[in-house]
């Protein structure tokens, strides 16, 4: 078993400290150590009884005053009683630390006060889904979706009473919803939160239902929303939305509505990025002697020089033709991608031209049915 550490040590205090610097002492480290803020650290959790027993020994003055005397010989370990009563200060400072939101842990049941479960509560997040064209996508729009939500009953107001009709406060646990129960064990009493049985966690009763939503103060109906999507979004990219999701409860915020995107395949563009990629198919004799072409772009059609003598599979690149940069400041570029077209299906006198332009380059082997069939 690891050696005690000095109660003093425990805290980071000297021997001399007075009770309100044993106290802030106890308040910085068991905010830093406590196991709701660090899920899993056994560590943490470790600390965090060890800074618990400490302050239970050195905030209290009898008690303080045994161990600067004979240090840990003056407790006999089985009479270290973890009973509720002897807790009241963790429970003021802990409430005073987490707002009373923090339950207990372990042997420690009860350090953190009655958590309230009635408490404002955020609303669920919704999702949704939605197809763009990849000009929408790149240059952003604004779309209406229909989406299932949950909202405040509009018949009772959310209170899930009948009209004229009020809840009752549920009187086992005074409306947080969960009461305590002490239980005898070898180390003491130990306490424990439970939800109430009276109102089912709900902190209140209601007598006359509402008809509308049946007690529960809120419905699921299916709105309309306005979303504005930005420029750039990508195929595959989610968006989340703050405060379009279901209600919350009890005066909690509303969640978020997350929008997955799909970008349809566009017939003669391809995106990486913020970059298009285009591919542009011309002629051998364009190729050969120069063209001006024209280009699509996400913008419409521009008009483009080709140099003669361009070869297949040669990369131009028009700038500020891609998609906008997703904080603003620019646009990417378009690659154009050249695809030489060997002709097909020619005419007999077209090929006697090309077979004569053949013998001019000095090529071998121009036949009658040669290359050009």
């Amino acid at each position: 078993m690891a050696e005690k550490r000095d109660y003093y040590e425990v805290l980071g205090i000297g021997k001399n400290a007075s009770a309100d610097d044993i106290k802030k002492a106890y308040r910085k480290k068991a905010k830093e150590n406590h196991p709701d803020l660090h899920p899993g650290d056994k560590t943490c959790e470790a600390r965090f009884k060890e800074v618990n027993e400490a302050y239970e020994v050195l905030s209290d003055p009898d008690k303080r005053a045994k161990y600067d005397q004979y240090g840990f010989a003056a407790f006999d370990p089985s009479g270290f009683q973890s009973s509720a009563e002897g807790f009241g200060g963790f429970a003021d400072i802990l409430n005073d630390l987490f707002g009373g939101g923090f339950g207990g842990f372990g042997g420690f049941g009860g350090f953190g006060g009655q958590r309230t479960r009635n408490g404002p509560r955020q609303g669920e997040s919704i999702q949704a889904s939605v197809t763009f064209s990849l000009e929408e996508a790149a240059f952003g729009c604004t779309r209406e979706l229909e989406v299932m939500k949950v909202e405040a009953c509009s018949k009772c107001g959310g209170t899930g009473c009948s009209e004229g009709t009020t809840p009752e406060i549920s009187p086992d646990c005074k409306g947080s919803g969960v009461v305590m129960q002490a239980q005898r064990t070898p180390f003491g009493m130990m306490q424990s939160q439970t939800t109430c049985p009276r109102c089912g966690g709900a902190g209140k009763i209601i007598h006359s239902p509402c008809p509308t939503c049946k007690g529960k103060g809120m419905v699921r109906r299916q709105r309309k929303v306005k979303v504005d999507i930005n420029a750039s979004i990508d195929n595959g990219q989610t968006i989340s939305l703050r405060g379009l999701g279901s209600a919350g409860r009890n005066g909690g915020p509303s969640g978020d509505l997350l929008v997955t995107v799909s970008v349809r395949s566009h017939p003669q563009f391809q995106r990486e990025g913020t970059s298009i990629l285009y591919e542009l198919p011309i002629s051998i004799v364009q190729a050969s002697l120069g063209a001006e072409v024209e280009v699509p772009t996400l913008d419409g059609k521009v008009k483009y020089t080709v140099p003669e003598g361009t070869q297949s599979g040669t990369v131009f690149r028009l700038r500020g033709k891609g998609v906008p940069f997703l904080r603003g400041g620019g646009r990417g570029d378009q690659y154009i991608t050249v695809r030489v077209d060997t002709p097909k299906n020619l005419s007999g006198e077209q090929k006697e031209l090309l077979r004569k332009l053949g013998e001019t380059f000095g090529e071998p082997g121009m036949k009658k049915k040669g290359l050009f069939r």
